[in-house]
């Protein structure tokens, strides 16, 4: 287009909330490049004080229909980490296998409906079915088999009933580990394949050099469930400090607030994981990150996409070997958590603050509970991940344009879409991202 460029892109939505792209080039030099979210609070936290903390991770669960059973968690690992509970091996074993699903699930969605439509060159998933018919069906099988299993362990994949503060309410039985892992099994084809689809796929070639962020362990273990929080610059600290990470602030122009580490904005995601915790996927996964050009991570965001891929292979086969150690050990079902009118009497309530930090398909999650001596929330923090990467979309944003700006309309248009797409921002799952206008 030239020197001098506007460009508004309104109404960025996929979950919840809307957003506009703002871009002013005058002379070839950025006047202002913002990612506007202008959705209305949502309330969430305000909504949790005076409520009981076993309520927090039904109430939470609601924040996100894609990412129910992350903010079940999180909210579940705060609470105990406030009452001091420690959870089973077993509630372990489980709850990884819940979060596996989850991640695969959305990983699923996000690939095949929303971001593969941009790389072979349609606007929306719909056309792929009478093109791409095979493709079609095996996300769709994908897709089901996560939400099968969801519906076994915790009794539906939105809005989770079954997972609770110290353990779960209802444990599988022998049959449905045998379904689980039956269905589990029989994904491994539909990976391979979805490895060698991305694997031919052209990515858009953008390098910058962000700081990204993910949760970190000492263990030979990928982290997803637990560990502390570090980052590609050396940072690491306990969970519990988690505000000396996100540094949230505010911007005139957005209603969401912005993070920043060290006066640096920074990412969260599948892409952050692989750079910071590569070494530790399952070997499959390494063999696909091989494939992919993903084998030390990488400073492309439009990568993040083939990151998740990676990720669908190692949380599918760290799942059938979760499953297949607990069909050898055997369920204890002890250890199934009653509750009733008095919930609250089989676990010990004190006063407290916890902090939960899991990795949901996005990127790391915070929850932070302060109760008092009846278990009572008395404030509640909650940090999604879509938040925590808005200023480094930005960022990549400002870096990008001088490389397009010469370019049409379209392609410029088409570049910011799957640009923020590539993010995966964990609102409105819609066929029309973002809808752009260009200012004369």
């Amino acid at each position: 287009m030239g020197e001098n460029i506007k460009i508004n892109i309104q109404h960025l939505t996929r979950v919840e909330g809307h957003g506009n792209i703002v871009v002013d080039l005058k002379d070839g030099a950025i006047i202002k490049c913002n990612l506007e979210i202008v959705e209305a609070p949502r309330f969430f936290e305000g909504m949790l004080r005076g409520r009981s903390i076993f309520e927090a991770q039904h109430l939470t669960s609601r924040i996100c229909g894609i990412c129910a059973c992350g903010h079940t968690l999180a909210s579940i690992q705060a609470a105990e980490d406030a009452l001091g509970l420690t959870p089973s091996d077993q509630t372990i074993k489980l709850r990884k296998l819940l979060l596996h699903m989850e991640l695969l699930d959305s990983h699923i969605l996000h690939i095949y409906l929303l971001a593969l439509p941009d790389l072979l060159g349609v606007r929306s998933f719909m056309p792929l079915i009478a093109t791409h018919n095979d493709v079609v069906r095996r996300a769709l099988r994908l897709k089901k088999a996560c939400n099968d299993v969801c519906n076994i362990l915790v009794g539906r994949h939105v809005h989770p009933i079954r997972a609770t503060i110290g353990g779960f309410t209802k444990l599988p039985s022998e049959n449905d580990l045998d379904t689980m892992l039956n269905n589990l099994s029989n994904l491994h084809e539909d990976l391979d394949e979805t490895v060698e689809l991305i694997s031919k796929l052209q990515f858009p070639q953008f390098q910058r050099d962000s700081q990204y962020v993910a949760l970190v362990s000492d263990d030979g273990e990928y982290p997803l469930l637990s560990g502390d929080v570090g980052s590609t610059r050396g940072v690491r600290i306990n969970k519990s400090e988690y505000k000396k990470i996100t540094n949230e602030y505010m911007v005139p122009h957005s209603s969401a607030k912005f993070t920043n580490l060290n006066g640096e904005p920074y990412a969260v995601g599948a892409l952050a994981r692989l750079n910071m915790n590569c070494r530790k996927l399952h070997s499959k996964a390494v063999e696909a990150a091989k494939k992919l050009n993903l084998s030390n991570g990488g400073n492309n965001p439009f990568l993040n996409t083939a990151a998740q891929t990676v990720e669908c292979v190692h949380c599918l086969n760290d799942a059938i070997g979760i499953l297949e150690a607990l069909k050898t050990s055997g369920i204890d079902y002890k250890e199934e958590i009653l509750v009733g009118a008095n919930e609250t009497s089989a676990i010990a309530v004190k006063a407290g603050r916890g902090v939960g930090a899991v990795e949901v398909p996005r990127g790391v999650l915070f929850h932070a509970y302060e109760i008092d001596e009846e278990g009572r929330i008395l404030n509640a923090d909650i940090i999604v991940p879509t938040s925590q990467n808005i200023a480094n979309i930005e960022g990549d944003m400002r870096a990008i344009i001088p490389g397009i700006k010469h370019k049409s309309e379209e392609e410029i248009t088409l570049a910011l879409e799957m640009l923020v797409r590539a993010y995966d921002p964990c609102i409105s799952c819609s066929a029309h991202f973002l809808d752009v206008r260009f200012v004369d």
